[in-house]
């Protein structure tokens, strides 16, 4: 298997993501129903899957 850089919109929308995450951790978005941990866990799988599908 072999791994490429995820390309530049792949990581800042996992970038967004995960900063949602964080300020659900935090408090700062209290209205979305999952909890901080699955946010920042669906930006990994996204910037994993930018890394493994190539050109994406």
């Amino acid at each position: 298997m072999n791994l490429s850089a995820p390309t530049q919109l792949v990581f800042i929308i996992s970038l967004v993501i995960a900063i949602i995450g964080l300020l659900a951790a935090l408090g700062v978005f209290a209205f979305i129903p999952l909890a901080a941990v699955w946010i920042v866990l669906i930006a990994y799988i996204v910037l994993a899957g930018g890394c493994l599908v190539r050109g994406a």
